[in-house]
């Protein structure tokens, strides 16, 4: 049976794939020593090498594979058959001194791995040829990395010994588990710090740029050893960038014409041949680990350019190398010497660990310093990357660079990764780092422009600007001087770093241990039962490590489940290696071998996938690998390059092309730009047209950058204002100069000795007026702007401009005044998009019409004139700030569920993640989490699943719980933000999950889940795992309350009062209450105090209230006055806040009722949603956060009271 399943199967790679014993044959050396004794010859020939054994897992002669059959010799690796050998008859003499008779075990046939290549392998093995030597000497150990057409590596250790070798012996090994929790990174026993012992640090850097711009590199060395850990180690430094053209990091004398190949590629020699592969072949990089140099082929020196690394990461990047302690000599100088060498062995291991740490921290930094920018110019929706604009961001000294590397398939390959938002660890590092600016501006659907608190540290630098938007790519810039266009690799050069010693640190990480697993000693000879032994002894050392971890250890307990799933696989046991792979789930999602586990469901008999299917933990991981026929679709991969359109454009393909660039992402928007660009003529715009407004836009934007204010101006502004337009010299009644637009104010710049006149914040215009002013005989346009708190109308000449900042004035102004109502800030936002639009259609159409195309843009003017602006005199009162969850997205987002979750102050987390925080459940299972202390964006949406999410808990400090309507329960850890376990053991769609009564934040308690088929789960939050479990009779279960020791549910025709242990107590049945009507409970709430059960009905504009006391007396009701609909409610204090929808002035809005719960009377009618009121959440019963449908996809924040 297990035989059968066998042939299906093929098991990830072993950690020993083949063992070979290569060297001369024994005739050749007995011929040689004759001549050479004959003779008195001191130094012999050379000789070819040649495979004399070879040995493949699972080391079990024929006999004995015969005898195990599919228990452990055919569930291993399918290999392909690239090479055969039949192993020679061993001499007699070879097995002397051996107990037992000597017997000659018959030649066999060997089938090798995949990617090893006998005919190459001796020669990689003595890459300088077998040499006899005559004198003893010490045996000696080098690496290979051998790769196959798809690019999988293989890793092999060659060790030459030089004297007679018999028998070996395998000493116990151990698995060593990093702690780490990207699964992705590189497992690493390298000592990183080898290269900066052999390379000045602007040589490492170098080498660094030369992977970059994928050069064609040759390492040297006289040590064979040398040449691959120091490759592997340049590679290490690259990661999450990887090296993906031919590596080969050791060249046999007979491979040299390697060097030749026309592609990029990283290669190794002995430095004998430096100077014959400098002569022979062109265009290559020369890196001489000896010498600690790098040269370039001769006949191409001077068409070899090898770009600098930008200046401030060069620098920055030298100082923390600078500042590395890379001798563990001088570390532990001050230490007592040891007598137990386990005890330095430990100390040296801990030393190089933590040296490794931060020599990954200080590579990952200059990569992020380097690439940081590149978020800002991808569109995810359509997955393109628009790399002009990027360069144009980039200082002129670092195009060269920027130009190759953006060319080269590891950067395409980043591209890749950063539009499929993974988190690595460069997306960890760039968030954990970027600026307080940058996190706020990641929230802000208006286009970006250089703040005031930017501009005055840039003016506060010495820097040369020597091109017109070099400052946007250099923040920081104090006290470095830019030197002049030098020659290549002038910007490696050591200079003063006064002014940035702060950024020069190296980050003080302290490593977490790893852990080690040390597996059972394999015991000869290799016959079956001595194999099933090992597995049997292999599987209970790994059991008894798994029950002794700490339930929070998460991370290694999935690796623990990993390892003993595989060996179940090899013993042939597959429900055992099911139910390992399935509580990967609950582990780390990410390590789960989804193509493993289908084979092994595939390769299962019929008794034993009916045997599996009786299981409830793994009846659903079979359904949803073979009874499901879609499988989930793998990612979009490519990546598109902006380009400028070349046919007429519709709607749908102008909309794209907006979007692409990264001008404006809101639909609505851009539709209306369609429609100012298209005024007057058919309703598509051409090539042209679209050209001309593209790079008016970034003109615009680019003279932005470059405005600069005097220090006298920037102490009346905000640090966070921008200035977003400037007018032409111009006439005022208050002076001649240039009239200044932020998102606040007007005000002048006056010229002559600069100055600043300030005009009006837009929250104190009263009017604005375009009219025209005498002058001379001739009447000039001019703008007029009231204040409120002067006296003086302020008056301009605008001349040819007048019209166009009428337009833009009344739209901010109309923006601000909704801001202002409606506590919501977006607006401003907005209405700064309209503003600009409507300045780069006049610009881009030039024509008597332009002014009339642009004010189709002029949204909020036309919506304070038609429609009344204000909100109900309560509703202002109680609402405090509205937010936009779905800003940056092409349209908004339905709020399906809120989370407030406290703040607690930790000493081993950021100060900021400390900070209380919104959670908030967005459409097709996307969360965005915002800090709520300042209501700006913490974490930019993630996803959990593709359905919609019903509910939300912190179910402990470390823990979120999402419930979805994928029937699964989506676990995210609040620190590093991510989703790496899920609960599976729901079987519909998760409705409600809840926590223990009384522990808003409970250590090791339990949550309680709810699905729509009647399924209630009992969880113990520590061991993920489920405690009690009970089935309703009748299903469509929505929700689920705590008290009194019971659990309340709601379904759609009853409230049943159930024990934890599923025993009915007493049930409130609607038909009993509506016997006319047909209808079903919506939502309820329980209120202890007042012994009080509130629910709301379908099809009922009324809250009813029941007795606890008393089920079956008829409720009271509390009317609500204008509600169409009741969603949701929930308890807040002494009272209950109804979300719902409702009419407002004969127009439907989303509403809120609160009522209080002692008189059972509405207090409040609030209206701030256009569209349903669908969730609402308590913060600390001090606010309360509503949130609403896909029309408007905002969040409410109200005053609780």
């Amino acid at each position: 049976m297990a035989e059968a399943a066998s042939q299906h199967l093929s098991l990830p790679s072993r950690l020993l794939e083949l063992c070979a014993l290569l060297g001369a044959p024994r005739d050749s050396l007995r011929g040689l020593e004759q001549v050479a004794q004959k003779k008195g010859v001191k130094h012999l020939s050379a000789l070819d090498p040649e495979v004399l054994s070879i040995f493949v897992p699972p080391f079990i002669c024929k006999g004995d594979s015969q005898m195990a059959g599919a228990n452990c010799g055919t569930l291993g690796k399918t290999r392909r058959r690239s090479f055969r050998k039949k192993r020679e008859r061993p001499r007699p003499e070879q097995w002397k001194g051996l107990s037992g008779p000597s017997r000659v075990p018959e030649p066999e046939d060997v089938t090798v791995p995949g990617g090893v290549d006998l005919l190459a392998l001796p020669q990689l093995c003595f890459p300088g040829g077998v040499c006899v030597a005559t004198e003893p000497k010490e045996d000696r150990v080098h690496f290979l990395v051998l790769t196959d057409v798809c690019g999988n590596r293989t890793y092999g250790v060659v060790a030459q010994y030089y004297r007679p070798l018999h028998v070996f012996h395998m000493k116990p090994l151990q698995i060593v588990f990093p702690a780490r929790a990207d699964p992705e990174s590189p497992i690493l026993d390298l000592d990183l710090h080898l290269p900066l012992l052999c390379f000045r640090p602007e040589k490492v850097l170098q080498v660094l740029t030369c992977f970059l711009t994928e050069q064609r590199i040759v390492f040297f060395s006289s040590d064979w050893a040398l040449l691959t850990l120091v490759a592997e180690c340049f590679m290490a430094y690259l990661y999450p960038l990887q090296w993906q053209h031919p590596f080969v990091p050791i060249l046999s004398d007979q491979m040299l014409d390697f060097v030749m190949a026309p592609t990029s590629f990283l290669m190794g020699c002995h430095l004998d041949h430096f100077e014959e592969v400098s002569k022979e072949a062109d265009g290559l990089v020369l890196v001489n680990i000896d010498h600690g140099s790098i040269t370039y082929s001769k006949s191409t020196d001077d068409n070899v350019d090898i770009p600098d690394v930008p200046l401030l990461a060069a620098q920055t990047f030298i100082q923390r190398v600078q500042s590395l302690q890379l001798h563990h000599e001088l570390h532990a100088a001050h230490l007592l010497s040891s007598t137990d060498l386990n005890e330095a062995q430990a100390h040296r291991r801990a030393w190089q660990q933590k040296l490794n740490c931060q020599i990954q921290q200080t590579t990952l930094q200059l990569l992020v310093s380097i690439f940081r920018d590149v978020k800002n110019h991808l569109n995810y929706e359509h997955r393109v990357f628009n790399s002009e604009e990027f360069l144009k961001t980039r200082a002129a000294g670092d195009h060269q660079f920027y130009k190759q590397v953006l060319d080269t398939y590891m950067f395409h390959s980043f591209l890749k990764a950063r539009l499929n938002r993974r988190m690595d660890a460069f997306a960890q590092m760039d968030l954990d780092t970027q600026s307080e600016e940058d996190r706020i501006n990641g929230t802000l659907v208006s286009p970006r422009r250089p703040t005031v608190e930017k501009i005055a540290s840039r003016k506060s630098s010495h820097l040369q600007v020597t091109h017109r938007r070099m400052v946007v790519s250099m923040p920081n810039l104090q006290d470095i001087a830019m030197p002049e266009l030098a020659p290549r690799n002038s910007s490696l050069r050591l200079t003063d770093t006064a002014g940035c010693t702060g950024s020069g640190a190296v980050l003080n990480v302290t490593p977490q241990s790893p852990y080690t697993f040390k597996i059972p000693e394999i015991h000869f000879p290799l016959v079956s039962e001595c194999v099933q032994t090992y597995y049997a002894d292999f599987v209970t050392l790994l059991s008894k490590a798994m029950d002794f971890l700490a339930p929070d250890n998460s991370l290694l307990l999935a690796r623990y489940f990993y390892l003993r799933g595989l060996v179940h696989l090899m013993q042939g046991q597959l429900l055992s290696a099911l139910l390992d792979f399935q509580n990967l789930y609950k582990t780390d999602i990410r390590i789960f071998p989804a193509d493993l586990v289908k084979r092994t469901v595939e390769s299962m008999s019929a008794p034993e996938r009916a045997q599996a299917e009786r299981a409830p933990e793994l009846m659903r991981l079979i359904s949803e690998i073979l009874d499901k026929p879609h499988e989930a679709s793998k990612l979009d991969d490519h990546v598109k390059n902006f380009e400028l359109p070349k046919e007429y454009m519709q709607l749908d393909d102008f909309m794209k092309r907006v979007q692409e660039s990264g001008i404006v992402k809101d639909a609505s928007t851009i539709q209306r730009l369609f429609e100012a660009l298209t005024v007057g003529q058919q309703k598509q715009i051409d090539p042209e047209t679209f050209k001309d407004f593209y790079n008016c836009w970034k003109e615009t934007e680019a003279e932005a950058q470059e405005v600069s204010l005097p220090w006298l101006v920037m102490e009346h502004l905000d640090k966070n204002e921008c200035v977003y337009k400037l007018s032409s010299s111009v006439r005022t009644n208050l002076g001649v100069g240039k009239i200044a637009m932020t998102q606040k104010r007007l005000f002048l710049l006056t010229e002559g000795r600069p100055g600043y006149v300030e005009i009006s914040t837009f929250r104190n215009i009263e009017e604005v007026r375009s009219t025209s002013t005498a002058f001379l005989l001739r009447r000039i346009p001019a703008l007029k702007i009231k204040v409120a708190s002067k006296k003086e109308v302020f008056e301009a000449n605008l001349k040819t401009e007048c019209d166009l900042w009428h337009l833009m004035v009344k739209e901010m102004w109309a923006g601000k005044k909704l801001a202002d109502d409606h506590k919501d800030p977006q607006y401003v936002q907005q209405a700064l998009t309209h503003v600009l639009l409507m300045d780069a259609v006049v610009g881009t159409l030039q024509s008597p019409g332009a002014i009339y195309a642009a004010s189709k843009l002029s949204y909020f003017d036309k919506m304070r004139k038609e429609v009344p602006m204000g909100l109900p005199k309560t509703t202002v009162e109680t609402l405090k700030h509205k937010i936009n969850p779905s800003a940056g997205e092409m349209f908004p987002q339905a709020v399906d569920a809120l989370l407030y979750t406290p703040g607690h102050l930790d000493p081993a987390e950021k100060v900021e993640d400390a900070h209380p925080k919104l959670w908030c459940a967005l459409s097709d299972g996307k969360v965005t989490v915002f800090d709520a202390s300042s209501w700006t964006i913490h974490q930019h949406s993630f996803k959990v699943g593709t359905a919609k999410v019903n509910c939300m808990v912190m179910a402990d400090q470390n823990q979120v719980w999402v419930g979805s309507e994928d029937s699964v329960i989506y676990i995210i850890n609040v620190h590093s933000m991510s989703c790496n376990k899920q609960l599976t053991d729901h079987c519909s769609s998760v409705t409600d999950l809840i926590v223990q009564d009384g522990q808003r934040v409970p250590r090791c308690s339990e949550v309680y889940s709810c699905s729509m088929d009647g399924t209630v789960l009992a969880w113990n939050v520590s061991t993920l795992q489920v405690t009690g479990r009970f089935q309703l009779s009748s299903g469509g279960l929505t929700s689920i309350r705590l008290h009194g020791g019971h659990l309340w549910c709601c379904t759609g025709n009853s409230i049943m009062v159930m024990t934890t242990n599923g025993f009915l107590c007493q049930e409130l049945k609607i038909e009993e209450h509506f016997k006319d009507i047909s209808t079903s409970f919506l939502a309820f709430q329980l209120l202890p105090e007042q012994e009080q059960l509130w629910a709301a009905c379908a099809g009922h504009s009324e809250v009813y209230i029941w007795s606890l006391k008393d089920l079956a007396q008829l409720p009271q009701r509390v009317p609500l006055k204008d509600c169409s609909e009741i969603i949701c409610m929930i308890r807040v204090k002494k009272q209950v806040w109804v979300g719902s929808r409702g009419l407002w002035q004969g127009t439907p809005r989303g509403k809120i009722y609160v009522i209080d719960a002692e008189r059972k009377t509405v207090e409040k009618e609030l209206v701030a949603h256009t569209d349903t009121v669908r969730t609402l959440c308590s913060a600390e019963d001090r606010y309360v956060l509503s949130g609403s449908g896909r029309e408007e996809g905002k969040i409410a924040i109200w005053k609780g009271e």
